[in-house]
């Protein structure tokens, strides 16, 4: 009798250790939850958008400059239909001061567009109309953005607007070397000032 209760209370005991190794694992997975839960608590991340699924050759890019508190600022070429998210993502996500309420992050980018995202405590910047350049501030690479404007083309205008103080509307255009009334004609719903 004394072997069948020793056999008896050894099983005992390997269900009780089994037991407690299963409870004391399972704490320390519910433990890891809570403090990677904790600690992600109060931050507002970015999710970056999907890979866009392949799209034919002859489908449409846009470029888009992104500035401000990104982690790589720069020039992003960009399917049609990218969001803001989607620019901020190619850029390499939010820096850690940004401010991600600066910037509506669902709406839709234009061709030749320059999204700048705040930094904590910045002013959101000057709601500008998306997708137009502005001839008073446009660098080169933005320039060429715009249909028939070529690097020679960008530099001229960029001298013009050096040497007259800036364009007061589309139609200075005109006065710049190489530019005719058609091209300027074509450009006019592109730029500011209109």
């Amino acid at each position: 009798m004394d072997d069948r209760l020793s056999q008896l209370l050894g099983t005992d005991r390997r269900r009780l250790r089994t037991g407690a190794a299963v409870v004391l694992v399972l704490l320390a997975v519910a433990g890891s939850v809570l403090v990677s839960a904790l600690s992600s608590a109060g931050r507002t991340t970015a999710v970056p958008a999907a890979p866009a699924p392949a799209r034919h050759a002859s489908a449409a890019v846009l470029l888009v400059h992104v500035l401000g508190a990104v982690r790589v600022p720069g020039l992003y070429p960009l399917p049609e239909g990218s969001r803001v998210v989607d620019a901020v993502a190619a850029a390499g996500g939010l820096a850690d001061d940004a401010d991600p309420a600066g910037v509506n992050l669902a709406r839709r980018v234009a061709d030749g567009e320059q999204l700048t995202v705040p930094r904590l405590g910045e002013a959101p910047p000057a709601a500008a109309e998306p997708g137009k350049v502005d001839l008073n501030t446009a660098t080169a690479e933005e320039l060429v953005t715009l249909p028939g404007i070529g690097p020679a083309l960008a530099e001229r205008i960029l001298a013009w607007r050096e040497e007259n103080g800036g364009f007061s509307s589309a139609d200075d255009l005109v006065d710049v070397p190489g530019l005719g009334e058609k091209t300027v004609d074509g450009l006019r719903d592109l730029v500011l000032p209109p």
